[in-house]
């Protein structure tokens, strides 16, 4: 008996000991998790209970010392609104309105005028100041109510990429960016108020809750001063050479982290009703395919080195034009410089050189080369609407479609795609899948690690290591005659001018273009993967006149910014 009493006494206490435990986990989850939830549903307890307010996670910037940066928030002020019933004289109430918040007048007087309807809203988004200002007047039929809205802090910068929350006509959402890609993190219930000790001791499993439905923060890769920096050069070309657009991307060729990507023209999330031209909302890095041009010539040029059909010094005859299919193709300036290396192919960027190694490597070889540096498929990035390449002439059998790809015409990928291809040759020959977010940090507490998918090894290391070296080359010696060679720090790098095609099939435009340049380094172990372009630059024709110095600008604040070694 007295050992089945003191069993049912450890019990009892176990029991208690537990339940105890799970009161106060329960307490700490009201109180800290949840606890600007819970303030938030007790303010609109008191002000407007039949309202929920607007509730949504964050979005961070990370800085290069690891600190996180708001990208995206939520601002908190009130709405004014009046009671026409309630209302006493219009014009003394508009005349102490109007002298915190700007009113409309005559808007003010016809809502005023509509005495049979209890409630008519005058202005959102008023500051607590004025708020308090607006309470402390004590107007009869004036009423203020909390309310929520999302407010980007840092402005434009990285407009594109973090998109905005807009309005279906029903609902609020994420409608572009990253805004839109993790709205089913960022997005959170609208609940009501519960008494608190109800609350308190509802079912434990709602411990976990917030996790299970994905409610949580974003974390990004991107860094904002890199941001800012990228972002200002795109203006200063754009501005400078009237394209109609030009953006850049910079992230990590071994992780596919993303430290910038920018476009311009671009817009204010917190202004972007104003924009005039919808395209401007969207991410033309991401959604828009080009052909590339003379920047594809090393993935060619990489092909023929893994398979050993040329070497650097391999040599050939380039006679300045070349016809296949009865269709004739030349160098850009139409001139041939005869028998000449594999080097010089990258060196003077020669069309007939780039066709020479893509006929040796053999039609769908080098198409499946392309195919294997992502070229014609989505790169997995998270951010919506991404577009696939359009590859559809690398599926024919004419040999002029596969020529005019060795030399970067003919198809079309998206700059990410470009980047992330290019990134590869950098990579040691790896692939990798570029990513903006890093983390998602739940609101139970929980943080999340973002993990790419692993990439393929689409060339040998010692392939990637030779592009390397003969794309260095083109920097010390042929770059802007050897002007962009930076005596510690070796970078390897490639410009590329594409014709623009005509609408419809027509041939190409001879007085279009669009430029490109990338650039990695340190060459052999790199940080950084640069990547510009620019669309119809006016007045001005090879890449290496509009791009060459921005990229250099931003390799020398990278280099310095990040404090990174010399590595030569």
């Amino acid at each position: 008996m007295r050992a089945a009493f003191i069993l049912r006494v450890r019990l009892i206490g176990a029991a208690i000991i537990i339940f105890i435990l799970l009161l106060v986990v329960r307490l700490y989850y009201i109180q800290v998790v949840e606890g600007e939830t819970y303030a938030d549903r007790a303010n609109r307890q008191y002000i407007n209970p039949g309202e929920t307010l607007f509730d949504r996670g964050s979005i961070y910037f990370t800085d290069k010392d690891g600190n996180l940066i708001s990208a995206a928030t939520l601002a908190t002020g009130f709405v004014l609104a009046i009671n026409p019933k309630l209302l006493g004289d219009s014009a003394e109430t508009y005349s102490k309105l109007n002298a915190i918040v700007p009113l409309d007048r005559e808007k003010f007087f016809a809502q005023a005028a509509k005495k049979e309807d209890p409630y008519e809203e005058l202005v959102h988004h008023i500051s607590v100041e004025a708020g308090t200002a607006i309470v402390n007047l004590d107007l009869p039929g004036v009423s203020i109510y909390r309310e929520k809205w999302r407010y980007y802090p840092a402005g434009a910068l990285a407009g594109n990429t973090i998109g905005f929350v807009g309005s279906d006509g029903v609902t609020l959402s994420g409608r572009y960016g990253l805004e839109r890609y993790y709205e089913d993190t960022l997005t959170r219930s609208a609940r009501g108020y519960d008494n608190f000790f109800s609350e308190l001791f509802a079912n434990v499993k709602d411990l976990v809750s917030a996790s299970t439905r994905g409610e949580g923060e974003v974390i990004t890769s991107i860094e904002p001063t890199v941001e800012r920096k990228l972002e200002d050069t795109l203006e200063e070309i754009g501005k400078r050479w009237d394209s109609k657009l030009t953006g850049g991307i910079i992230l990590d060729p071994k992780t596919g982290s993303v430290y910038g990507l920018g476009v311009y023209p671009t817009f204010d999330p917190n202004h972007f009703s104003d924009v005039s031209n919808i395209s401007i909302l969207a991410n033309p890095l991401i959604d828009r395919v080009y052909e590339m041009g003379s920047i594809v010539k090393p993935l060619t040029m990489a092909a023929g080195l893994d398979t050993g059909v040329v070497t650097a010094k391999t040599t050939f005859y380039d006679p300045g034009c070349m016809t296949l299919d009865k269709k004739t193709f030349c160098n850009f300036d139409g001139k041939g410089r005869g028998t000449v290396p594999m080097q010089e192919v990258l060196n003077q960027s020669l069309n007939t050189g780039a066709a020479f190694v893509e006929a040796k490597v053999g039609n769908q070889r080098f198409a499946t080369y392309l195919e294997k540096f992502g070229i014609g498929e989505e790169t997995g990035i998270d951010l919506p609407n991404e577009s696939a390449g359009i590859v559809d002439n690398l599926k024919t059998p004419r040999d002029i479609e596969y020529a005019n790809a060795s030399f970067g015409q003919g198809f079309a990928v998206t700059p990410i795609a470009m980047a992330r291809a290019l990134a590869a040759l950098g990579n040691h020959g790896k692939l990798v899948t570029p990513h903006v977010a890093t983390k998602i940090k739940y609101r139970s507490g929980l943080t999340e690690e973002v993990k790419p998918l692993e990439g393929e090894q689409v060339i040998k290391p010692e392939t990637a290591d030779e592009i390397t070296r003969m794309l260095v080359e083109v920097v010390d010696t042929a770059l802007l005659e050897g002007k962009m060679k930076l005596e510690h720090y070796s970078i390897a790098a490639k410009t590329g001018t594409a014709q623009i095609a005509k609408p419809g099939g027509g041939g190409y435009y001879d007085d279009r273009y669009l430029h490109s340049f990338f650039g990695y380094f340190p060459a052999y172990e790199p940080r950084f993967i640069v990547f510009l372009y620019t669309v119809e630059p006016v007045g001005v024709k090879y890449a290496s006149q509009t791009l060459a110095e921005p990229f250099k600008d931003i390799a020398d604040f990278l280099i310095n910014y990040y404090a990174i070694a010399p590595d030569r």
